[in-house]
């Protein structure tokens, strides 16, 4: 009986042991001991994962006993692999640092071919900013980070990448956002509100520089900026951002409107956590600027909800909802040089109230090893009115959808297929009540050859209907190539040709504001491209490198606001042909162990009006920036540097219409920003402190016509983790 009641607690016990399950936990944190939030932890030869809170911690659960290895991974660190971890009787709990890399080549991006893959196996540029800036730069506004991006260039709120586009006011753009691969422009005006989007919750973002219509159809003509968000948190985390910021008197006293002081405020909450198979967090901001302008301020409140739900280990839905309710005031231009800051005597007190919601929806399900499948769709709804003489209100609704296939046709050939369609509705006394619809079919292929060589080949089919007038299609078409030399040199070039449809404002727009009167152009028709790139990258030691590229863009029925000689008023038209050809030139490198590290920027441009031969509105020939980032003990210290030449062209039509005094003034633009950062820990509070100064030169330049750009400003920022 004995050796009976022995077997079985023999028998029972190891099927305890067998039922129990065990978790892997821990902290990832990169060389100085600052918890890296957003850091991905997947468990090799398995679907299991998770990503880490905003103290740097993580969790899986569920595991058995035996041996597991994990990859560990963040954008702008080193991969790092963890081998045989052996669970037998007890949870592990891990403290693991990630080592930060300042070779831009060998991070990943998903946004240029729709599926992961090294920049430097890439046929075309591309950049990645990564989430730390938002953080050591104070920035609240996801265009301010741009700034600073190669190859890209902000005029007021309006992105142009490598001259692709001039200020619209709003109308359209030429380069297409994304939310994590789903589009995100509006229904209207076609154009990117920036501030809508949380940059707490960035992980970082992906830059395509060039036409990507053969991917992405008609916004993509210039370029394609993709905002990847953050991981959800495999355990319960919060997180509270608060900021201050003042800014200095103006350099001249004649300038001085307020005599006070003028002041911007932020505060965040976010919380993330996961409940089962569904992972939920969500963000809210608010957001206060009395600004250095007259009429210039602002008050935001912003909101976002994004939830992801795995049905199995192959396959999952995210979802997000983004919401911008927004009070701003409404400066189009100075009164005089000796009132930069103030607007006309007409434009004083206006402003524009703005409400905008966006749900997106992510399906993926892994078929097999070979075959994966991602079906995205989006609703988009604006509301906006001004207080203006001409009172302009606008309603729009905006639903995409887009069903993709990625296969692996065999180990060296990868095909992206896809089917994606957009329709819009407007209500608006500035823009009649117009409707749009667009719909795109796409493939591409990807062929590695035995030798270091990958072939790019892609095409694109678009229809596009925009309300009474004709229908418009276009073919677009893509060829690339990535060589290997050697293991630091490689070669890249491709050809591809984009267009886009002028948006419903280009098309509608009939208005009054600021004594401009805008007239509709039914006759307006979609504008095209080709666009062609060489470039390189060289990587001279293990932590720096050298990219370099020669580009050229030919553009046929350029859109362009003008003025009609007929009877003076603007309107948008297919005026121009135009060429814009460039280099680029980008080093990034760091030294003692990573503790100092650099980034040199540098851009040419001639870009040009080929009918006119003048050049073309608001790009600079040359542009320049620089970073410098040193790190001592728990502190970080660095520095940033902008530089414009000064632009040859602007919209002078306003001046010389009497409606803009002192407009043709400009100079070279000259921007240095001081900024430090630190660790509380010291303190033994989980947070970080950021202190900022901006344009510490107080220097006075204008980006747009007739608008004094920010002036010195100051600003502290904490954020705390729970």
């Amino acid at each position: 009986m004995k050796i009976f009641f022995s077997i079985l607690f023999i028998f029972l016990a190891v099927a305890l042991l067998k039922a129990q399950t065990f978790e892997i936990s821990g902290i990832v944190s990169d060389t100085i001991g600052n918890p890296l939030n957003g850091a991905n932890i997947i468990v090799e030869g398995s679907n299991l994962g998770t990503a880490t809170n905003f103290m740097g911690s993580f969790s899986i659960k569920g595991l058995k006993a035996g041996k597991y290895s994990l990859k560990v991974s963040n954008v702008g660190y080193s991969t790092l692999s963890v081998p045989d971890l052996q669970i037998t009787d007890k949870s592990l709990k891990l403290k693991l640092v990630l080592r930060e890399i300042a070779i831009q080549s060998a991070q990943v991006v998903v946004t240029a071919s729709r599926y992961k893959q090294k920049i430097s196996n890439l046929p075309v540029s591309a950049e990645i900013i990564k989430s730390d800036l938002f953080v050591k730069k104070d920035i609240t506004d996801l265009a301010d980070a741009l700034r600073y991006a190669p190859g890209v260039n902000i005029v007021d709120d309006q992105i142009s990448i490598r001259g692709s586009s001039g200020y619209s006011r709003g109308a359209g753009t030429r380069v297409l956002m994304e939310i994590d691969g789903i589009p995100y422009y509006t229904g209207d005006t076609g154009d990117i509100v920036w501030e809508a989007i949380p940059v707490t919750e960035i992980d970082h973002i992906e830059i395509i520089k060039g036409a990507a219509s053969s991917l992405y159809g008609s916004s993509a003509i210039g370029g394609v900026v993709n905002v990847i968000t953050k991981n959800i948190s495999s355990t319960p985390s919060t997180y509270v951002k608060t900021s201050f910021g003042f800014y200095d008197k103006p350099a001249y006293s004649i300038w001085d409107w307020s005599k006070e002081l003028r002041t911007y405020t932020g505060l965040t909450l976010s919380h993330s956590q996961r409940i089962g198979k569904l992972g939920i967090s969500f963000t809210l901001t608010r957001l206060a600027d009395m600004s250095y302008k007259q009429s210039g301020f602002y008050t935001r409140y912003i909101g976002f909800i994004k939830g992801n739900y795995n049905f199995s280990s192959v396959s999952s839905l995210m979802f997000f909802v983004n919401s911008l309710n927004q009070d701003d005031g409404n400066f189009l231009y100075w009164k005089d040089s000796r009132n930069v800051l103030i607007p006309p005597l007409a434009d004083e007190g206006q402003s524009v109230l703005s409400d905008r919601y966006m749900l997106g929806l992510e399906y993926k399900d892994v078929i097999s090893n070979d075959l994966f499948i991602n079906i995205r769709g989006s609703y988009y709804k604006t509301k906006w009115s001004d207080n203006t003489s001409s009172a302009n209100t606008s309603k729009s609704n905006q639903f995409h959808g887009e069903f993709q296939v990625n296969t692996n046709l065999n180990d060296k050939t990868v095909l992206v297929s896809g089917i994606e369609a957009t329709a819009s509705n407007v209500t608006s006394n500035i823009f009649g009540n117009p409707t749009a619809f667009s719909f795109g079919i796409y493939s591409q292929v990807d062929y590695k050859f035995g030798l270091p060589l990958t072939i790019s080949a892609g095409v694109r089919y678009d229809l596009n209907k925009l309300d009474t007038l004709n229908i418009s299609n276009a073919i677009s078409p893509k060829l690339g190539f990535n060589y290997k030399i050697s293991r630091k040199l490689s070669i890249r070039s491709s050809f591809g040709t984009g267009f886009r449809a002028p948006s419903l404002a280009e098309a509608f727009t009939t208005t009054s504001a600021g004594g401009i009167t805008i007239k509709p152009n039914p006759s307006i028709k979609p504008e095209t491209n080709w666009n062609i790139e060489f470039g390189a990258n060289y990587q001279i030691t293990r932590y720096s490198d050298i990219d370099a590229a020669i580009f050229q863009n030919e553009f046929f029925d350029f859109i362009e606001p003008g003025v009609d000689p007929k009877d003076g008023l603007v309107f948008f038209s297919n005026v121009m042909r135009a060429r814009i050809q460039g280099a680029e030139l980008n080093l990034n490198s760091s030294f003692f162990d990573n503790k100092l590290s650099m980034s040199l920027n540098y851009i040419y441009l001639w870009a040009r009006d080929l009918q006119l031969n003048q050049a073309l509105k608001y790009r600079p020939r040359n542009s320049v920036t620089a970073s410098l980032d040193y790190l001592l003990n728990n502190f970080d210290f660095g520095a940033d540097f902008r530089y414009w030449s000064r632009v040859e062209k602007m919209d002078f039509e306003l001046v010389d219409l009497g409606l803009l005094k002192d407009g043709r003034m400009r100079v070279p633009v000259y921007v240095l920003d001081l900024r430090a950062n630190s660790s509380l820990d010291i303190f033994g509070i989980p947070g970080k402190i950021s202190i900022n100064a901006n344009n510490i030169l107080n220097y006075n330049y204008v980006e747009l016509i007739g608008n004094l750009a920010q002036i010195r400003n100051y600003s502290v920022g904490l954020e705390f983790f729970f």
